[in-house]
């Protein structure tokens, strides 16, 4: 169509990742059950759809089943074939679960995280009711549920664990994915990388000088 110009679309806004040390901090602040739900977010990098929708039948003590998500009341199949996979659970974070379920009388199955009713949990009750004003008297910002997901791959990959195998621990399609969109590289990222890059130039001379200032042996 002629004389037709489409209108530019608004700009993406910046995502976030929480670090080990901000989940570290949320932790230490946050009472049952939010502390538990927040640590399954952070450690296993479920969305929140999933996050409402584990059950205990799927879960074994070192890996849970994603068999199922929750959007508003509706329970549903997960986002894609992919997502269908089993998680790993650190022991750090079965402990936290084995706690919550004697807490909750030793189910053997249904919700991980119910609400008062036995229903799927309100994640964005629980932030505005709980979370957000425990942070707000720590000083933390909260960022919403998804930047557990990105928080996640992004201490993955500074730890040093391949990208490929961060793309299968959040159940991804394919790696570009997970580089593009979950691993996300900070300021103090940028100046590591100066500073390795630094220090391999200046071994270069270093090495050279060495090498030229050996005296050759006495025959």
């Amino acid at each position: 169509m002629p004389d037709v110009v489409l209108p530019k679309a608004k700009p993406a806004g910046d995502t976030f990742a929480y670090s080990l040390e901000e989940i570290r901090q949320m932790l230490n602040v946050l009472t049952e059950p939010a502390a538990t739900v927040v640590a399954t977010a952070a450690f296993t990098g479920v969305r929140e759809g999933e996050l409402r929708g584990l059950l205990w039948e799927d879960y074994d003590g070192e890996q849970i089943q994603i068999t199922q998500s929750v959007w508003r009341k509706h329970i549903q199949e997960p986002k894609t074939k992919k997502s269908a996979a089993t998680v790993p659970i650190i022991p750090r974070l079965a402990e936290r679960l084995d706690l919550h379920r004697a807490l909750m009388g030793n189910p053997i199955s249904g919700l991980v995280f119910p609400n008062s009713v036995g229903k799927p949990m309100c994640m964005a009750r629980l932030a505005r009711d709980t979370i957000r004003p425990a942070f707000l008297k720590a000083g933390l910002l909260w960022h919403g549920w998804h930047a557990f997901r990105r928080g996640l791959a992004t201490n993955l990959h500074r730890l040093g664990v391949p990208d490929k195998t961060i793309q299968a621990v959040l159940r991804h399609s394919n790696v570009p994915v997970t580089q593009a969109c979950y691993i996300k590289t900070s300021n103090a990222d940028a100046i590591e990388a100066m500073l390795t890059l630094e220090h391999a130039t200046n071994a270069q001379p270093e090495q050279a000088n060495a090498k030229a200032n050996q005296q050759p042996p006495v025959m």
